[in-house]
């Protein structure tokens, strides 16, 4: 029988954040298990256990502690994430997997909050700024092709995060520290009856550790539901705003000698992000075996920004509007009566975006020459089905199929030319996943499957000269590993990887047309180790590493002397690790790290390699009540001198990170 789902908070060991459909796992013995965990899970609703894929969580426990600047930073926690931190203003950072670096010239993570798609329409991350680290129920990190919920911008897999949903509770956290920087967070609920209430509200003001590099950003959230029986409705609604200044790019020599400065040419360099979202979610157990999970919702991203990279190319205005009306529907049926487990799955989703992407030649943001006035629409609509067979207890297969399809229209308002949508035709992804638990402990698993990716912005269409259609780069991948846990102490997982496309696109970042590259037929490979023990009950230790190797391996014809090369920003190290110690009951010490190797800078591997890295952090918190913590950070305790490092045609840039700072935190707990 399939494992019922829960119906009170609870701790468990594997992830099963509220909002987040996935396939269920059986609840027999042996059980097939993929996942890693990092820190201690809490229960809020429907399981997303048993996709058969490698996948990593990450306990709200861990991440509500975390003193970071923003919360995509919070994924330096899982194993084999690769963070790139522009520290340029609202732009300052993401993070990335399976070999695709975080330029946003291909984005490849699908990200979920509470359920709701929240990439913006080139598949960035800024909607993850609407999410404090306080509110923040736990993260799943689900990679690969073989999950077949999501189509758009899942090229490597997904990454959800669930906020605190229910319970009665009051949470508070106040933190200064290094540069200025003050955080306040609130998070609380009230649960009564069937109707729960929960509310964020967080503050953050900081200077920066650089020159020109202040920020302040105000977030607010609601969450209602109401459940009877075996139905839960809710809304959510978020709202995010931020004001930031950038303080640019440095030469070399600069990055080394004078980190904290900013040239003149970025004095004026800053901008204005405003983010709402709105859900409404539906979970109901329509019949016995039945259940029916549906969302729809809107996005609203208004960001204008003035930006100069170099002293050789003049300040732009770049202003972008972009709309997102979408919903997804789930039906699951376990069938009973058989001689063996057999769950079906058959859902599907649709995502209509308006976008307006406007950009100036600016002089210290007085407007000159307009160089791009964009309006599109995209809808993407898809679809799939899946079983969950269990022949026998030690054999689970999930065969799975999924197709989504392309529409919309384009017009350059400059011009006033418009332009159709490129025929991408159904796009086919289908799916397998193959799991086997010989032993109770063990479970070796592989599985196969397709994602894709379209053009982004103006190159999802047929903008002159363009007179053919462009197909959708196909990405195939196949995965196999072993995930062990003798005991409640060791869990260790293994895995390799490959990834392969047909057709790379390539995002031209600094382009006023919009357009992309070709990059070729690319091949990405990876080796996945990871470790976490628990020697006593006081003490946890958990490590990771990484190797990753992404080329290009058949070029496009106008670069063929690319054949073979690196694909820029993908180190082909990347490790993590840490302890936590329990030392008595109200002290707790922590010390925890990151880092990766070298990186080429440019598809013809010509600029040298940079942006190797490793950052500790340290904590200690003392509990002073059962309400009460008081805690401090020392991040980067090393001090280490790094800087993230790009190309731009003609020189290389450089933003240095943060040096060694403290912060110190007072959490307040009802």
């Amino acid at each position: 029988m399939l494992s019922k789902i829960p119906t009170r908070r609870r701790r468990v060991p594997v992830l099963a954040c509220a909002l987040l459909s996935a396939t269920p796992v059986f609840a027999e013995e042996p059980q097939a298990d993929t996942r890693f965990s990092i820190g201690d899970i809490v229960v809020t609703g429907r399981p997303a256990d048993g996709v058969l894929t490698s996948v990593d969580t990450l306990g709200g426990d861990t991440a509500q502690r975390q003193l970071v600047d923003n919360s995509w930073e919070l994924f330096a926690r899982l194993p084999g994430v690769v963070l790139t931190d522009f520290n340029q203003g609202t732009t300052s950072g993401r993070f990335s997997i399976r070999g695709f670096n975080g330029e946003g010239e291909i984005n490849a993570v699908k990200l979920l909050i509470d359920g709701i798609p929240a990439n913006d329409n080139a598949g960035g991350m800024p909607f993850i700024d609407t999410v404090p680290s306080l509110d923040i129920a736990g993260i799943e990190l689900v990679r690969g092709t073989a999950d077949p919920r999501w189509g758009l911008h899942a090229i490597a897999g997904s990454a959800g995060i669930a906020t605190r949903t229910g319970g009665t509770y009051a949470d508070a956290r106040l933190a200064i520290g290094a540069f200025g920087v003050l955080d306040g967070q609130l998070s609380a609920g009230i649960e009564r009856g069937g109707f729960s209430q929960n509310y964020t509200v967080a503050y953050r003001s900081t200077d920066g550790f650089r020159d020109h590099g202040g920020l302040e950003r105000v977030n607010l959230a609601g969450k209602w539901f109401y459940r009877t029986g075996g139905t839960r409705v809710g809304a959510i609604v978020r709202h995010s705003i931020a004001n930031a200044e950038e303080p640019g790019y440095l030469t070399e020599a600069d990055a080394e000698g004078d980190r904290r400065r900013s040239y003149p040419i970025s004095a004026t360099d800053g901008g204005r992000r405003q983010m709402e979202m709105y859900g409404l979610l539906l979970d109901s157990d329509l019949a016995s075996g039945l259940t029916l999970a549906a969302r729809a919702y809107r996005n609203v991203l208004d960001d204008d920004r003035y930006v100069r990279f170099s002293a050789s190319v003049a300040q732009q205005r770049r202003l972008t509007g972009e709309r997102q009306d979408g919903g997804s529907a789930m039906l699951r049926y376990h069938a009973s009566g058989l001689p063996f487990d057999l769950m079906l799955e058959a859902g599907g989703d649709v995502q209509v975006q308006h976008v307006r992407s406007r950009r100036w030649l600016t002089d210290r943001r007085v407007l000159g020459r307009q160089t791009r006035d964009q309006d599109f629409d995209l809808t993407v609509y898809g679809g799939y089905v899946q079983a969950v067979i269990q022949p026998a207890p030690w054999l689970t297969v999930t065969p799975g199929w999924r197709w989504d399809r392309v529409a919309g229209s384009y017009l350059d308002r400059l011009t006033g030319t418009p332009a159709p949508i490129n025929d991408y035709g159904t796009i086919s992804q289908p799916k397998l996943a193959v799991a086997v638990t010989p032993a109770r402990g063990v479970t070796l698993y592989g599985n196969y499957g397709r994602t894709f990716q379209i053009g982004i912005g103006a190159a999802s269409y047929l903008v002159p000269p363009r007179v053919s259609d462009v197909d959708p780069s196909i990405n195939e991948g196949v995965e196999t590993g072993v995930k062990l846990a003798p005991s409640r102490r060791i869990e260790a997982r293994i895995a390799l990887w490959q990834q392969t496309a047909s057709g790379e696109l390539r995002r031209r970042l600094n382009d006023p047309s919009g357009d992309v590259d070709n990059l070729g037929a690319t091949r990405r490979r990876g080796l996945d180790v990871q470790l976490s023990v628990r020697p006593v009950d006081a003490v946890s230790l958990w490590g990771s590493y990484s190797y990753q190797r992404a080329v290009i391996r058949i070029p496009a014809p106008a670069t063929p002397s690319q054949a073979g090369n690196d694909i820029d920003h993908v180190p082909r190290n990347v490790f993590s690790g840490g302890i936590d110690v329990a030392a008595t009951p109200r002290l707790r010490l922590s010390l925890w790290g990151n880092g990766q190797s070298s990186y080429q800078l440019d598809p013809a591997n010509s600029q040298g390699r940079y942006g190797d890295y490793v950052a500790l952090t340290s904590e200690v918190a003392l509990r002073v009540t059962t309400q009460v913590e008081l805690s401090a950070q020392v991040r980067n305790l090393g001090g280490a001198r790094y800087a993230y490092v790009w190309y731009d045609g003609a020189q290389r840039l450089f933003a240095p990170v943060d040096p060694r700072a403290l912060f110190v935190a007072a959490r307040l707990r009802l």
